[in-house]
């Protein structure tokens, strides 16, 4: 155990002394209201941080106004201690519309950039990698500023923990990760979340200072982060300490704590943060009975009158589209023409890359970044001569971490940085999927915070790459709400759509098809432009049958309608996956009759089954045969050619094109 720090050797003056103290005393006494609330169902959850308020409090009381702070569930400190208006958190643990996510999420998963406040998912560790990206974007301002992070001894158990403190470590990034360590995940105690004696001790393995600071004592809580915060300020780096304290009530309310052995409990109590700095504070004369008790009726007093406030609002409504409208940040496409007339030649590789390029130039708050993008250029040279040309500032190799990078891209967001990420291969992104999913895609719904990113998904089979680097993977992304879904198949499309994808706050997954890259050439306006998302192309025009694919899939219909040169077809290239073209898709079919819809990725689960369905369920009296789809065998993509040949929808889509063109 910690050895008892003396509270009179300490060099705070009496009044920052009650101050702390009463910035502890004001999340308890919430606390304890809050906790008759959830016994008359007047709350629904409640997440407990008594006895650990000199944690938060001192954390947060030893930050600028100014400097983000990532909070968990038990950190009613910070807020409270950021002064954010009880009556709003009241509103929001009640799901009403003075709340901060609309009544859309509860307890403490919210952010607010007016209290520069960044609050938790239920999946913990990604927001490690937020607060990386939120001090990325102040080191790329030269800014000093510190950004500090919560996480419980359980997180620390996560992937995402090593990977945001060895990005911070690598990048120097200076965030100050704080570890509650309260002996209990739940109810697994820490000798079976980790076989090391303190958690600091990890810092030694990502290069970092590490401290230990007793999490129950505000005196050095408060005196030892100021004094790290001021020289991480000056010396940007990250600091990891862990805060030993103790959670003296369950997970949450309905958990209990009746796996915590009672002498385990009794010796914590007697160290409770507020008890011990009261005793000092009345033993030197500071405070009084008298003044403590005034206070504690102010406070109980602003807690009645903000929950009568909170009581008293109206319950939550929204209408259909404005639930929908606020998936997405709003975004106004306005059309950017090349400034001159002036064309060349490229392969749909320099196309990207040339998209990518102009970009950088007219975005000055763009980060571009992704395994070996900066001296390699990348593994297929998209960035070559990138670094030379925008500074490792802005074209920064990364790790191999996914997770960690696309939740520093979403931190860089947060504080007002663009960002393009590479995934080396779309294959990899299973690693990254939880951010994805979770954070970029759901950020905005819930408090009206934007992910302003671009996701590269270098896609597709045809190369020999076998099953890790061939996947076509849209469909995992196409079913989540909030993404958006780009997937180009010639040079000028690529360009544009690029261009378009940057332009966007919203997150964006622009799927690279591998084969294409070095295989397709076009004519390319030189000068930036942009094209819209949600727009079909109209390849071919024909009255037959309508075709309907993207990607590689558009070469292969070109492919088999020019060898089939009776079929008169409506070939639609759709190129953006989410939003959807459904106007083209329906108009076409009502012209044609007949619909085959072409996959690269393999059938069950598919684009192709959704569009397949939407064109049931809306122009079913069109139809004169049934809805075709061809897509990719029903296995992992193999790596002899032969057998990818085998596995590929290419050769069995000219069969049944012409079965559908004779029904």
């Amino acid at each position: 155990m910690l050895p008892e720090t003396n509270f009179k050797s300490t060099t705070i003056d009496s009044q920052q002394l009650s101050q702390l103290f009463f910035k502890m005393l004001k999340p308890r006494l919430i606390e304890e209201k809050m906790l008759i609330l959830l016994r008359q169902g007047r709350i629904s959850k409640w997440f407990s941080g008594i006895g650990q308020e000199a944690i938060s409090v001192g954390v947060t009381s030893c930050l600028q106004s100014d400097e983000y702070v990532l909070p968990m569930h038990r950190n009613l400190g910070v807020f409270t201690t950021k002064e954010v208006p009880l009556f709003r958190l009241f509103s929001q643990w009640q799901g009403k519309k003075s709340g901060f996510t609309k009544g859309r999420d509860r307890s403490f998963h919210f952010g607010t950039q007016e209290y520069k406040i960044i609050g938790m998912i239920s999946h913990l560790g990604p927001q490690l990698g937020v607060a990386d990206g939120i001090a990325l974007a102040h080191q790329f301002r030269k800014e000093k500023k510190i950004t500090a992070v919560f996480t419980g001894e359980g997180g620390t158990s996560e992937g995402d923990f090593h990977e945001a403190l060895n990005i911070a470590s690598v990048w120097d990034l200076p965030v100050l990760f704080c570890v509650e360590n309260n002996g209990y995940g739940l109810s697994t105690p820490t000798r079976e979340q980790y076989n090391c004696e303190n958690i600091a001790d990890r810092g030694k393995g990502y290069g970092m200072e590490s401290h230990i600071i007793d999490g129950n004592n505000i005196i050095e809580v408060y005196s030892k982060v100021s004094e790290i915060a001021e020289s991480m300020r000056e010396n940007p780096r990250p600091v990891l300490i862990e805060f030993k304290t103790f959670r003296m009530r369950g997970h949450e309310e309905a958990s209990g704590t009746k796996y915590v052995p009672e002498e385990l409990m009794n010796f914590w109590e007697k160290k409770d943060p507020i008890e011990k700095l009261k005793k000092h504070l009345l033993s030197e004369g500071i405070l009084t009975e008298e003044k403590i008790a005034h206070q504690e009726e102010l406070i109980k007093a602003e807690i009645s009158e903000h929950l009568k406030m909170a009581d008293e609002e109206e319950a939550i409504s929204s209408s259909l589209e404005d639930e929908l409208k606020d998936v997405y940040q709003e975004f106004e496409y306005k059309e950017i023409l090349p400034e001159t007339s002036q064309k060349e030649e490229l392969r749909f590789i320099d196309a990207i890359s040339q998209g990518l390029r102009q970009g950088m130039q007219r975005h000055e708050n763009l980060i571009l970044m992704g395994q070996d993008v900066a001296d390699y250029g990348g593994v297929f040279k998209i960035t070559e001569g990138f670094l030379e040309e925008f500074g490792k500032e802005r074209i920064k190799n990364t790790p191999i971490c996914e997770s960690g990078i696309i939740s520093t891209a979403m931190g860089l967001s947060i504080n007002g940085v663009k960002s393009v990420v590479e995934l080396q291969f779309s294959d990899f992104v299973s690693s990254g999927f939880n951010p994805i999913v979770n954070y970029l895609a759901k950020v905005h719904y819930r408090w009206n915070q934007n992910a302003d990113v671009v996701l590269r998904m270098p896609c597709g089979a045809g190369v020999q790459a076998g099953p890790f680097h061939s996947q076509t993977n849209e469909a995992w992304f196409t079913k989540t709400p909030g993404l958006k879904v780009i997937y180009p198949a010639f040079p000028y499309d690529a360009k544009g759509l690029m261009a378009n994808a940057i332009e966007d706050p919203n997150p964006v997954l622009f799927f690279e098809h591998k084969a294409l890259y070095r295989s397709i050439r076009q004519e390319v306006p030189t000068d930036y432009y942009t094209l819209p998302f949600g727009k079909a192309a109209h390849i071919k025009k024909g009255d037959d049958v309508s075709v309907i694919t993207y990607g590689a899939g558009v070469h292969w219909a070109m492919e088999v309608l020019n060898e089939n040169s009776n079929i008169k077809a409506d070939l639609l290239d759709l190129r953006s996956l989410q939003p959807l073209d459904k106007e083209a898709i329906f108009n076409s079919v009502k012209k044609t009759g007949k619909v085959i819809i072409l996959q690269e990725d393999s059938l069950f689960g598919g684009i192709a089954s959704d569009i397949s369905a939407m064109i049931s369920e809306e122009c079913f009296e069109f139809l004169d045969a049934p809805i075709k789809r061809v897509a990719s065998k029903e296995t992992p993509i193999p790596f002899s050619k032969n057998l990818e040949d085998q596995y590929l929808a290419k050769a069995e889509f000219a069969t049944e094109l012409e079965k559908i063109v004779a029904y």
